[in-house]
């Protein structure tokens, strides 16, 4: 058996998620089947991490392992021939049999995208959320650092999260100035997420932009471990996974 590492970049738009499903189409689906025809056989592709309905990557790793003689180019070359034009292998790799996509991650970082002026967008609307009012991006700022290091992100987690504990270690977060189209990016690099933690976090982040929250409002509502207290859900479109870190071993990196 031979274990295969592959990045992958794909446009969430029309998919239910990353995790197969019976009947709607998934990413972990699409990509399996698309195996199955070169292979021969049914093959389990292991993410990462789920990402939910409407969420996009730019570098998500999986990995899967079968027996066979074909080498990581031709999967790379065959897989994106038989793929649609919104998944797309950025690479894959033989790696030893011990490598994890999962279980293996450090960290993970997504970024959401928002773009805060009056006006909508023609060309990019599948994929920042739009917001005309002017936000406080300095209050917002206060706010996200109280994100840092390890709590209990119970507020900011959606129902039915499948995890047997609540606690994660937030190692870094960001917000990048507005650009000139009004466009701007904030980035939360952790060790793990809960199911919607990242768009529920966003959410309530808006509000404090909105002046609905103070910052240390903010940080009550993290303390509280109470998701009704928290802010509306943010939509899946402006979300990416942008990048998924891995320790250096083994010549995995």
């Amino acid at each position: 058996m031979s274990n295969f590492k592959l990045i992958i970049e794909y446009d969430g738009t029309d998919y239910h998620g990353w995790q197969r499903q019976k009947v709607t189409p998934t990413i972990q689906g699409t990509i399996e089947a698309a195996l199955k025809t070169m292979t021969g056989r049914s093959v389990a592709v292991i993410g990462s991490g789920r990402t939910d309905a409407g969420v996009h990557a730019l570098n998500q790793v999986a990995n899967f392992s079968v027996a066979t003689k074909l080498t990581p180019d031709i999967f790379k070359r065959g897989l994106n021939s038989l793929l649609p034009a919104d998944i797309v292998i950025k690479d894959c790799k033989e790696v030893p049999d011990t490598f994890h996509s999962r279980y293996d991650a450090w960290s993970k970082i997504y970024d959401y995208r928002i773009l805060n002026r009056p006006l909508p967008a023609a060309i990019f609307r599948k994929y920042v959320w739009h917001i005309k009012k002017c936000l406080d991006l300095g209050a917002m700022r206060t706010a996200m650092f109280y994100l840092k290091g390890k709590h209990d992100f119970s507020a900011f987690e959606a129902s039915g999260s499948p995890r047997t504990q609540s606690v994660r270690t937030v190692v870094d977060v960001s917000f990048a100035a507005k650009d000139a189209d009004g466009y701007l990016v904030f980035s939360i690099e952790a060790d793990g997420f809960l199911r919607c933690m990242v768009r529920n976090i966003v959410g309530s982040l808006v509000d404090v932009g909105m002046g609905k929250t103070s910052p240390k409002e903010f940080r009550e509502i993290l303390l509280s471990k109470d998701r009704k207290q928290a802010g509306k859900t943010a939509p899946p479109h402006g979300l990416f996974l942008r990048e998924v870190k891995y320790r250096p071993r083994d010549g995995l990196i």
